[in-house]
């Protein structure tokens, strides 16, 4: 019997989750919760609270909750590298940074061909080292999110930067505003999504699916439309569905393209990631608050799923 967290849409969601299991609120406080990525050598979680400008964290050994960095640069999507390290969007930065092992501060990415970038938004790493991130302008859009600029690129495109020499390359460029992405377990797909329906009128709310190729990217079909609200963060499991964040909690798309659940949650999501010592815990960032539910199946075993 499952508990009312669960909307199921289709039996094969059932098999996804587990029964006597309720979605949990770990921590509150927060103006707009973003970018969660798990540490598993340390079993911590740090995310965003972007308008307070700090990085939050989540000790899953003991519950506790304290700021991990603040100020952070206005800081949204977060992955962890192959080599454990923290990969950040920062938008005051306008730049993709890392945080080495020793502590120091690495910027990665802040320009394409000479201008500056809007402001990076969600980052994937693949299994070659190569970064993957989006460039919408929310973060430079107003003084709420990070400092309101004019966009010096002129558009909001998607980004591969080349982990042997450092070249930033556009991947896609007829998005009105990419967000969240993600790989597919065997990295043959790519899933992004775009929101552009916030600054377009009847703008695009949904997913786009790619074929990848080593760097490059082709197809980009439309792989699901966001039913309330907007989709944004997502992860992918290791049968291939899709785990998103929408209006109304999570919404969970088979590969193809059914949905086939959802996970309510009482504030509109922002970003997901799957965690825990099993990968069976998806964390939620969920506007001013982060959740966790624990589910059958496993994130994804790559870094930064």
């Amino acid at each position: 019997m499952l508990t009312e967290a669960f909307d199921v849409r289709d039996e094969r969601f059932s098999s996804l989750v587990l029964g006597n299991v309720h979605l949990e609120k770990l921590a509150t406080g927060c103006r707009w919760a973003e970018g969660p990525a798990y540490f598993p050598a340390g079993r911590y979680l740090i995310w965003s609270d972007i308008p307070n400008n700090r990085l939050m964290r989540y000790d899953e050994t003991d519950g506790s909750v304290s700021v991990f960095q603040q100020p952070a640069n206005n800081q949204n999507g977060h992955t962890v590298d192959r080599e454990g390290r923290l990969v950040s969007c920062e938008h005051q930065g306008r730049c993709v940074s890392r945080i080495e092992h020793d502590g120091r501060r690495t910027v990665l990415a802040s320009h394409y061909e000479g201008k500056r970038l809007n402001s990076p938004n969600d980052v994937v790493v693949k299994s070659d080292g190569s970064l993957w991130f989006t460039d919408p302008t929310y973060g430079i859009d107003s003084e709420y999110e990070g400092d309101a600029a004019p966009s010096e690129i002129g558009a909001s495109n998607v980004y591969r930067l080349d982990p042997q020499t450092g070249q930033l390359a556009t991947v896609a460029t007829d998005f009105v505003k990419p967000n969240g992405l993600a790989f597919s377990p065997d990295e043959h797909l790519l899933y992004i999504a775009d929101t552009g329906a916030t600054h377009v009128k009847d703008g695009p709310r949904h997913i786009r699916r790619f074929t990848v190729t080593g760097d490059r990217l082709s197809g980009g079909e439309v792989f699901a439309t966001c039913d309330v609200g907007l989709f944004d963060g997502l992860r992918v499991d290791v049968a291939g569905n899709i785990w998103t964040s929408a209006g109304d909690g999570v919404h969970c798309y088979a590969p193809d393209g059914a949905l086939i659940g959802k996970i309510k949650v009482p504030e509109v999501v922002a970003n997901v990631c799957f965690g825990g010592p099993k990968r069976n815990r998806l964390f939620i960032c969920a506007t001013t608050s982060l959740y966790a539910v624990y589910l059958r199946v496993q994130g994804a075993l790559r870094p930064g799923t």
